[in-house]
């Protein structure tokens, strides 16, 4: 008998084993998989390259609600809104991630909730969520929209959300512009197939303001602002510009764009 046709990997499993084999905020980290050094030398250099992140998440205002993180990574702000009182619940895609999540939480004796699950299909009852809550995350998945749409759907009425995803007008998609389009003779390659192709996941994605506008429109009380990032000033892989820098270039070129609203 002839042998079967190998059957295609989807766009979503290769996600999936890119974050398997790299977890968010693990690379250069010298010291045992999970142990308490690992979990703080990855929190010393999340807060030396994001320290702007509680601005946004205000970890201790969500003492005593319900909070789900979609794409929890490897736990990092997992842990900081339990260890502010919350009743946490973190899913991602990766298998490995969310190990390491539950081990973070364990380490550091904080109650939770983590499991491997798809954003575009919460394993979540609707509307039981006071904030839903994703950093870096919704950009990843193939059908962003179908994400945001099960995140309306699992969090309250009332209830918020915190969302970051990627800026297309950014330096650091002019960077990779740069870099993969222009540098290697290919000045009319599109910057949706540079970005898919070469930044982080496969299928990586960046957004205007204008698109931003439009996936969260379900939501009310939006606030939409971009935030620029020692990413912006990257020219090498862990070597950054000067940060003083960042105060002369306006902020609508920053890398993040930070989402805030609430469910009617």
């Amino acid at each position: 008998m002839p042998e079967a046709a190998p059957q295609k990997v989807t766009e979503k499993e290769l996600v999936r084993r890119y974050w398997d084999d790299s977890p968010c905020g693990t690379d250069g980290i010298t010291y045992p998989e999970a142990s308490r050094e690992y979990f703080e030398a990855m929190a010393d250099n999340r807060k030396k390259l994001e320290p702007f992140i509680a601005e946004y998440a205000q970890f201790d205002r969500w003492a005593g609600k319900e909070i789900l993180e979609v794409g929890c990574g490897a736990g990092a702000d997992l842990l900081r809104f339990a260890q502010a009182g919350a009743q946490v619940v973190g899913i991602d895609l990766s298998i490995r991630s969310a190990s390491l999540a539950k081990s973070r939480l364990h380490a550091y004796d904080c109650q939770g909730e983590t499991m491997v699950s798809d954003a575009e299909n919460l394993p979540l009852k609707s509307s039981e969520i006071d904030l839903t809550y994703s950093w870096g995350v919704l950009h990843h998945t193939p059908d962003p929209e179908k994400a945001i749409g099960e995140i309306y759907r699992v969090t309250k009425s009332g209830g918020s959300i915190c969302i970051m995803l990627y800026n297309r007008h950014s330096l650091v998609a002019l960077q990779m512009y740069l870099l993969f389009g222009l540098l290697r003779a290919r000045p009319f390659r599109s910057l949706k197939d540079i970005l898919a192709k070469h930044h982080e996941s496969p299928g990586t994605k960046a957004y205007t303001l204008a698109e931003v506008r439009q996936m969260f429109s379900a939501f009310d009380e939006l606030k939409i602002r971009t935030h620029f990032t020692p990413y912006d000033l990257r020219y090498k892989r862990n070597s950054y510009l000067p940060r003083w820098l960042g105060r002369i270039i306006p902020k609508r070129f920053g890398w993040f764009i930070i989402i805030r609203g609430r469910k009617p």
